[in-house]
């Protein structure tokens, strides 16, 4: 008995297994980081109480701090609201930049970032993602504290040119500070320990910015102190481009300030999250 073996037909000569690739292109890294930028943007959708720090937070704050110290400080709330406006947006937006580390330490101890390791994305793509995220509850924050003070009776002389001005330094400066935040978040032992950490340096560096107080009424030493201080320049430069659309020497030392943070932190950050990841 013969066994004849049926000729390999045109379509399975056609096939062919695919290389198998580890280099994922700039283009595909990116596509990937905005869909976990989606998936941190649904994470608010689901748990809309993350969102408390960026939405009561501006409203109670600037409504306590309008009527506390407006008296004490100005005289009277109507000559203290364009002195604390731009700064409670900043002390706002910058505090709110603290949870990017928080966050990015919980889902590495949830084992979420394990799983991402089993996906054909870049690495990258997680850590690039919640960076991307958290700018848009930056905006949020942004846009009720300007609307909490306007329904407060300030009225901001540099118009709406010079508070969509002070909005996109603030997002861009704050979007540079987290990814300090990121590190911290990346290299720390917990979640809890990242969140006191980060409390505990930018609490100080807030209060004594100006957000509050003119830094004029300061002591000497903490007016110089405040040279070094990333907030001051934050605060001083939203002053100036909400109440005058003023655009000067603060503004471009916030700006250079942060091209440095990014320059300095983002290639640290990235390093010892691959390293973890």
């Amino acid at each position: 008995m013969t066994t004849l073996t049926a000729p390999p037909t045109a379509t399975a000569a056609a096939t062919r297994i695919p290389q198998v690739n580890n280099r994922i292109g700039i283009r595909q890294t990116m596509s990937t980081s905005l869909t976990m930028a989606y998936r941190g943007i649904l994470k608010i959708k689901h748990k809309p109480e993350q969102l408390f720090d960026v939405t009561i937070q501006p409203i109670l704050f600037t409504a306590l701090f309008t009527y506390i110290f407006g008296g004490a400080i100005a005289g009277n709330v109507h000559d203290y609201l364009p002195i604390l406006i731009p700064g409670i947006l900043v002390q706002t937006v910058v505090l709110t930049s603290v949870v990017t580390g928080t966050q990015l330490r919980e889902d590495m101890d949830k084992g979420v970032f394990d799983r991402f390791k089993s996906l054909p994305i870049a690495r990258v793509s997680a850590l690039a993602g919640a960076l991307i995220a958290d700018m848009v509850r930056y905006g949020i924050a942004t846009v009720l504290t300007v609307v909490v003070g306007i329904c407060l009776g300030y009225r901001p002389g540099g118009g709406a040119l010079g508070v969509l001005a002070a909005a996109v330094v603030i997002v861009l400066c704050s979007f540079a500070i987290s990814w300090i935040w990121a590190l911290v978040g990346v290299t720390g032992k917990s979640a809890a320990s990242v969140q006191g950490i980060s409390m505990m340096v930018m609490f100080p560096l807030t209060f004594m910015s100006g957000a509050f107080a003119l830094v004029s009424t300061m002591p000497g030493w903490m007016q110089a102190i405040n040279h070094a201080n990333p907030v001051y320049y934050m605060v001083n430069a939203c002053r100036e481009l909400m109440n005058g659309n003023v655009y000067g020497s603060n503004l471009a030392w916030s700006l250079l300030g942060s091209l440095v943070v990014i320059a300095i932190f983002a290639p640290l950050t990235v390093k010892a999250y691959m390293r973890r990841a």
